[in-house]
C-alpha cells in the first residue's frame, strides 16, 4: 500500500472530527491536549509528514514527555497517540500495524492513585464561609452540589433548572448528548440524587435571586448559568480552586507563609497556583471518603456518585487505616 503525504496537523483535525460525534467534551479536550503535545514534538524534530513517523520516533516522544510530566499523564498521552496512529493507518498516512508497536507508559500502582482530596472539615469551613458571605451565589451552589452530591463536574454542568425537584429535594442527572451535555458513562450515568432540604433551600434561593435569566445554545435553562448561558467547565473549575484556597475561608491566614494581599494565586483564574487549593474532583474524593467514614454503605455511596466499588476503593476512598478499621468495628464478630 502506497502511503499518502499527510501533515500531522491535517491528520489531527480529521481524527478529532471523527471522535467529536461520540465522545464527551472532556474526552475530546483530553485527546486534543495530548495530540497538541505530540505535534509540538514533531515540529521540534522537523517532521511535517506523518510518513516520517516510525516506532522509534514515538518512543522518543515518550522520553520527551516524561521529562515534563508524571508517568500517569504520559501513559494517558501515549494511549491517545496509539489510537491516533491507528486512525492514521486507515487514511494511509502511516504503515499498517504501526500502532501495535506503541506501548503506553508503564506506571506503578502508587502512580495511578491521586491523593488530591478535600477533607470534610475543610468542606464544612468553605460552605460555612460561602453561606455567610456569598449566600446562594453561583459559587456557593457549585461547591454545595459538588460536595453534597459527590458528582462529576460533567454531571453538574448537565443539570437544567427543570432537573431540580424542590418538592422531593432531588437533582435529576440526565444524559443529553444531542444538546451539549453528555455524561461520562452515557445513559448509565443517569440517576436522581437526593439532597437535604437545607441544600434544596439554597438552590431555590439561588434560582429566585441570583441565577441569570439566560439560556444555552440549545434553548435549555442551565442550572449553573452565567449571563452568557451554561457555565463552562473552566469557569466552574476556577470557582472551585478559588473557594478552596485556605486564605479564602479561614479569615485570610495563609498556611504557606504568603501575603494574601499580593499573592498571585488570589487573582481570578490563578487560584490553582495556591498549594492548598484543589480541583473539583477532589470534592468527589472527599465526599466518598466522608460518606464511608460516616457509615454510608459502599453500594449506596457508589450508586449515588455513579461509581463501581472497585474504583471507589482504589481511587476515591482516602480514609486512613484507623478510619477504615473503625468502620469495621461494629461488624466484627468475636469467633
Amino acid at each position: 500500500m502506497q502511503l499518502k503525504p499527510t501533515s500531522p496537523t491535517a491528520a489531527k483535525k480529521r481524527y478529532l472530527k471523527k471522535k467529536q460525534s461520540h465522545v464527551s467534551d472532556k474526552t475530546y479536550y483530553n485527546y486534543d491536549t495530548a495530540l497538541k503535545r505530540f505535534l509540538e514534538y514533531l515540529t521540534e524534530r522537523g517532521i511535517d509528514d506523518m510518513r516520517e513517523v516510525d516506532s522509534d520516533e514515538i518512543v522518543r516522544f515518550e522520553e520527551w514527555r516524561l521529562a515534563d510530566v508524571k508517568p500517569i499523564t504520559c501513559r494517558n498521552d501515549m494511549r491517545t497517540v496509539k489510537n491516533f496512529i491507528q486512525f492514521c493507518e486507515t487514511i494511509q498516512a502511516v504503515p499498517v500495524g504501526l500502532h501495535e508497536l506503541v506501548e503506553p507508559t508503564k506506571v506503578s500502582e502508587d502512580d495511578e492513585i491521586c491523593d488530591d482530596v478535600l477533607l470534610r472539615d475543610e468542606a464544612t469551613a468553605i460552605l460555612d464561609h460561602l453561606g455567610k458571605y456569598d449566600y446562594a451565589s453561583m459559587r456557593h451552589v457549585v461547591l454545595l452540589i459538588l460536595w453534597k452530591g459527590g458528582m462529576r463536574i460533567g454531571g453538574l454542568r448537565a443539570l437544567d433548572v427543570e432537573d431540580f425537584d424542590g418538592g422531593r429535594a432531588a437533582l435529576e442527572i440526565r444524559h443529553r448528548p444531542d444538546t451539549g451535555t453528555p455524561l461520562k458513562r452515557k445513559a448509565n450515568s443517569e440517576r436522581d440524587v437526593i439532597i437535604t432540604p437545607e441544600t434544596a433551600g439554597v438552590i431555590r434561593d439561588y434560582l429566585n435571586t441570583t441565577r441569570p435569566d439566560s439560556v444555552d445554545d440549545y434553548g435549555r435553562n442551565p442550572l449553573i448559568a452565567t449571563e452568557y448561558g451554561r457555565a463552562s467547565r473552566t469557569t466552574i473549575t476556577k470557582h472551585v480552586y478559588l473557594a478552596t484556597q485556605p486564605c479564602f475561608y479561614n479569615g485570610g491566614n495563609c498556611p504557606f507563609d504568603r501575603d494574601p494581599t499580593d499573592c498571585e494565586a488570589n487573582r481570578w483564574g490563578h487560584a490553582s497556583k495556591c498549594p492548598g487549593s484543589v480541583s473539583p474532583h477532589a470534592l468527589r474524593r472527599g465526599y466518598v471518603t466522608a460518606a464511608r467514614n460516616a457509615g454510608q454503605p459502599k453500594d449506596v455511596t457508589g450508586e449515588r456518585v455513579n461509581m463501581s466499588g472497585k474504583i471507589l476503593d482504589k481511587h476515591y476512598d482516602k480514609g486512613s487505616h484507623d478510619e477504615k478499621a473503625e468502620r469495621r468495628r461494629d461488624h466484627i464478630i468475636d469467633i
